[in-house]
């Protein structure tokens, strides 16, 4: 199969190792407003690359955190007059019912931030040894002038890549930074932040440093994919490459990285600063898992996504007469066989997972099914392969 490596920006074969497990990262949410279409449709990606890599034979170790420290967090507790830790549990539960709901298989591991401090410490001091961090006044900031390719995923020059940071939480006006650039690995946070103990003094980590803990930590020094939303492109992956393989000696920290398209409510950008979100909770019990999975897959994954309610109806449609197809029996009459359109679907799956054209040869074949069926054909074989293909993609069928 081939996957678009974000990083070199181009399709890259990628092959199952015949002696060991698959290692995927994916970046989960910050748990205070979940789960929204838009990571619904990151989840639901990454849920697909995992069942197909094991339809295809291979073992997956997949890790998913969630950043249950973050200033979108604290800040949201404080406004709601609850704990960080009330608030975190209420929303990663609500994200675990989605998952159920949208059929999304559970990781292999679902780490915690708050709980892997103990592997984060260690990576800040070495990088201090190492020259490639500093600590000042009990905060700790990585150097990015130690790392000549730093942000070279986001293609961008100095100027485009600080203004692009600044949007996104980076302090370029802090005093202790000795570059506007240079990230958080350990802070001392609001005084009413939660905190640690470390080396330099209490404190929390910086986000980019989570991620890295907690991937190498269960999955390795080097990744086979990393994954996540498009907005991650800069300046999350970047730091994570920048921090990790000085640390690991290993290059490349990930073989692999794939970006999801961002989601967008009729031509606006979904956020949740906008204030348009819509709920994977509500879209499920409106329109049922096929139809979101059908829908939110019906464009490339790394095709930005304009989410249109009004669009739904049409692939409840879409998926009614599919299970209508995947349920049929047929008669005795001449073999329905659907060969040739299986092989397209198989080389569309493995061309980047180009689930617009895998899934528009579903429907044709579902098509090709309820045809013959009703012409008393025999059509079992056909519904076998057909269901087979769907089940992997994560389709409910009865």
């Amino acid at each position: 199969m081939y996957l678009f490596n974000s990083l070199s920006r181009i399709k890259e074969p990628f092959h199952v190792p015949p002696d060991r497990p698959i290692t995927l990262y994916v970046c989960g949410v910050t748990p205070y407003d979940t789960t929204h279409i838009g990571h619904a449709r990151t989840f639901l990606v990454f849920d697909l690359l995992v069942r197909y890599l094991r339809w295809q034979g291979a073992e997956v170790r997949y890790c998913q955190n969630v950043t249950d420290i973050d200033d979108p967090l604290f800040e949201r507790a404080r406004r709601d007059g609850v704990s960080w830790q009330q608030l975190s549990e209420q929303q990663t539960d609500q994200l675990l019912t989605d998952y159920t709901g949208m059929n999304i298989l559970m990781p292999t591991y679902f780490p915690r931030a708050s709980e892997e401090i103990e592997a984060m410490l260690p990576m800040i001091q070495r990088l201090i040894e190492l020259g490639h961090a500093y600590e000042v006044e009990g905060e700790v900031y990585f150097s990015i002038k130690t790392d000549p390719e730093f942000g070279k995923m986001a293609r961008m020059g100095y100027e485009e890549l600080l203004a692009l940071a600044n949007q996104r939480g980076n302090k370029p006006h802090d005093p202790k930074k000795r570059d506007p650039l240079d990230f958080v690995l350990w802070q001392r946070g609001q005084p009413d932040d939660p905190t640690w103990p470390s080396p330099w003094g209490m404190g929390r980590p910086g986000w980019h440093i989570e991620c890295s803990a907690m991937s190498t930590r269960y999955l390795g020094d080097q990744i086979d994919i990393h994954g996540g939303g498009a907005d991650l492109l800069f300046p999350h992956h970047p730091c994570e490459i920048a921090q990790t393989e000085p640390v690991t000696g290993k290059r490349p920290f990930v073989h692999i990285w794939m970006h999801a398209g961002l989601v967008w409510l009729d031509g606006e950008k979904m956020s949740k600063s906008r204030g348009n979100l819509v709920f994977a909770r509500d879209a499920l019990r409106a329109h049922g898992p096929n139809a979101l999975r059908w829908y939110l897959l019906s464009q490339h994954y790394r095709e930005d996504f304009d989410y249109s309610p009004t669009a739904m109806p049409h692939y409840v449609q879409v998926a009614a007469d599919f299970i209508e197809a995947a349920t049929s029996d047929g008669g005795s009459g001449p073999e329905l066989d659907l060969t040739p359109v299986l092989q397209e679907f198989d080389a569309a799956m493995a061309d980047d997972l180009n689930t617009p054209a895998a899934l528009a040869l579903l429907h044709a074949m579902a098509g090709e099914i309820r045809v013959a069926a009703a012409d008393g054909r025999k059509v079992e074989a056909a519904v076998e392969e057909v269901r087979d293909r769907a089940i992997m993609m994560g389709f409910l069928l009865a």
